[in-house]
């Protein structure tokens, strides 16, 4: 994940705001992998993940000069984001987890062919078990340990309190264990 802070956004949302083109090119060249990187995993549907991600990036466009500098540009987006997935998600009344992309290690060394093995099939549990829990716990989990945003940032993508996160993030990991088993090549369905 590329952490970008809020001082690198707000000239190119400044300039952005006034108008300039490029400089909201450049917000979306930025942003673009992650806000559709999240959308997938929401969605399950590359074609409807590239679509979304598009629709996100003119919702923002439209709400730029409502945009206020106290909010980071970037949770601001995947509030937008995750409003968009959720309301595809309810027109499409069911709901699934995207698999990740094929190939995609978790671990940062160079595995042997064993370890990449072993990886891929807990990351296929993992996935799995994310699959089975209720899309609330599974969009806080994604928010916090794939993009990596704190209690506070999560707080204001979902509209709640940060207890209310904290205990939300508890029940959704405890949620997620209950599906989880991490032994290779076990099958607990």
């Amino acid at each position: 994940m590329i952490e970008v802070g809020p001082d690198v956004d707000a000239d190119d949302v400044a300039r952005a705001q006034a108008g300039d083109m490029a400089a909201f090119g450049e917000l979306v060249r930025r942003h673009q992998d992650r806000v559709f990187r999240f959308i997938l995993r929401m969605l399950d549907t590359r074609d409807e993940a590239m679509e979304l991600t598009q629709d996100v990036f003119v919702k923002a466009w439209q709400g730029l000069p409502g945009w206020r500098p106290e909010a980071r540009f970037s949770t601001w987006l995947l509030q937008i984001a995750r409003n968009a997935a959720l309301d595809q998600l309810r027109r499409r009344q069911r709901v699934q987890f995207a698999p990740l992309e094929e190939g995609m290690d978790i671990a940062d060394a160079k595995p042997g062919p064993e370890a990449r093995y072993a990886s891929r099939q807990q990351q296929a549990q993992l996935e799995r078990a994310l699959q089975r829990i209720a899309p609330e716990q599974r969009e806080i989990l994604l928010l916090r340990e794939i993009e990596g945003l704190g209690y506070a940032e999560l707080a204001n993508v979902l509209g709640v309190a940060e207890g209310t996160v904290k205990s939300r993030l508890a029940r959704a990991r405890a949620a997620l264990l209950e599906h989880f088993h991490p032994q290779a090549g076990a099958n607990h369905e």
